[in-house]
């Protein structure tokens, strides 16, 4: 009965997946009544692993995966590499940001939403980056020089849009760990400008107000957060709670709010005429232009 109904959420969200096994459990939470513990979820998991192996649920529907790669792009001979080339070129895409003046990227707290995050916002050639846990130090210390340099040199300031949990240790991983980093180092680098000016960091998601307008259910604040004595008696809830599709048009809306829709559009009409371009110019199969 549960993999009918995980069966029926897939196919309700096909244009947004994969979806997350917590993604999965809240739909199921919400539309079938499905007990919200945890140890439902884990037993929800064990069905998703199962169904997976089985055949019954393609592995691509489902992301779950905590692993980072370090790969490197070889070539087996020069017309494997030719060939690479042309695939460039087939595939040629304007980069959408390069005439709207401003740079935009998307950071994101759980890792496993990104694929269906980036299927939005890669068509505006914005990034999607993942930002769980409170120590990652040489990341904050990257994106501070990344946008310094993108105001230096380019004149470019840029937005940051985050998406995470509503409860104490999504707020402060947004205000006192990513901004206020961020904010710190480019001031160490930028002196003559405040940080604001060089990098805005907006929150699109998950807010309290967003929870209640979609009726996602709530929950107490973790008493192993120690950061939940401040939060009080507050109710927190899961960015993974809200519905796939909704916080698709969220995104694309944030996104677009800050796009000139002329310049996207004409940039968009382009691409053919330059591939073609691009592929008259490669060299074929064989090296010869």
């Amino acid at each position: 009965m549960v993999l009918a109904q995980v069966k029926d959420i897939l196919d309700e969200y096909r244009t947004e997946l994969p979806l997350t096994a917590r993604q999965i459990f809240y739909r199921l939470v919400g539309a079938y009544g499905y007990p919200k513990n945890e140890n439902a979820y884990e037993r929800l998991t064990n069905i998703l692993v199962r169904a997976r192996r089985s055949g019954r649920v393609p592995f691509e529907s489902i992301r779950d995966d905590g692993a980072s790669v370090l790969s490197c792009k070889h070539y087996e001979d020069k017309e494997d590499f030719y060939k690479h080339v042309r695939e460039l070129g087939e595939n040629w895409t304007k980069n959408k940001l390069t005439n709207q003046g401003v740079d935009v990227r998307i950071y994101c707290e759980a890792a496993g939403m990104m694929p269906q995050i980036a299927r939005v916002s890669h068509r505006y050639s914005v990034p999607v980056y993942s930002c769980s846990g409170f120590d990652a130090l040489t990341s904050k210390y990257d994106l501070a020089q990344d946008v310094s340099r993108a105001f230096t040199y380019k004149g470019r300031r840029t937005v940051v849009l985050h998406l995470g949990d509503h409860d104490p240790s999504g707020e402060s991983m947004f205000s006192d760990g990513l901004v206020e980093d961020v904010h710190a180092f480019v001031g160490s680098i930028i002196y003559h400008k405040k940080p604001s000016d060089v990098v805005m960091f907006k929150r699109v998601a998950l807010t309290a107000e967003q929870a209640i307008s979609h009726s996602l259910e709530p929950a107490p604040p973790k008493k192993t957060d120690s950061r939940s004595k401040k939060w009080g008696a507050k109710p927190t809830y899961q960015l993974e709670a809200l519905p796939p599709d909704v916080l698709a048009g969220m995104v694309d809306a944030e996104i677009t709010a800050l796009f000139n829709r002329e310049i996207f559009e004409a940039d968009v009409a382009a691409q053919p005429g330059t591939r073609r371009t691009i592929a008259m110019q490669l060299p074929g199969a064989d090296g010869a232009a």
